[in-house]
């Protein structure tokens, strides 16, 4: 009898396991903001970027990452807030987004980076109606050690034409 409980128990942890996914989460204008760990490639300090001409404030520009031209994206400029000097906790988060079934490798520049969290799928909760704001790029908010945390949906977010065409220019 002992042997079938044992086996229930590890069931439930698969379960566990399986119900839930982890997110790297960053600093941003004093809010924790969370990514699916499996899209990030790398994580860098923040170094010189090459500047695009004609592309939008919050494209700082490209980089090179090893033979691939990477555009780089402020995400206090792409969520219009308060701009703020870059210090030594600044970093930037390389990601791989995927839009159209087309992989892409973009950059985000962020405050700092925080932590890594497992958070269980029942314990996301939907984003709020805001009544016609665009806020398809939360995935959803969880409560993690009583604070708030905003999981981003980085397809979303970082599939916009501006940075495609900042891909093709610096090419």
């Amino acid at each position: 009898m002992s042997s079938i409980s044992d086996s229930t128990k590890l069931d439930i942890g698969n379960d566990a396991r399986i119900n839930s996914s982890q997110y790297l989460t960053f600093l941003l204008g004093g809010e924790e903001y969370g990514v699916d760990i499996l899209r990030v490639q790398e994580i860098k300090g923040w170094d010189n970027v090459t500047q695009i001409p004609n592309t939008p404030d919050y494209i700082k520009g490209v980089i090179n990452l090893r033979g691939a031209i990477v555009p780089i994206i402020d995400l206090r400029q792409r969520f219009n807030l308060e701009n703020s000097s870059y210090g030594p906790t600044t970093v930037v988060i390389v990601l791989k987004v995927i839009n159209h079934e087309k992989e892409r490798t973009v950059g985000i520049v962020v405050d700092a980076v925080s932590d890594v969290y497992n958070i269980a799928t029942d314990e996301m909760k939907p984003p709020p109606d805001f009544g016609g704001i665009d806020i398809e790029f939360v995935n959803g908010l969880a409560t993690i050690e009583d604070k708030m945390v905003i999981t981003l949906n980085i397809d979303e977010l970082l599939n916009t034409a501006s940075i495609s065409e900042a891909e093709t220019a610096a090419h």
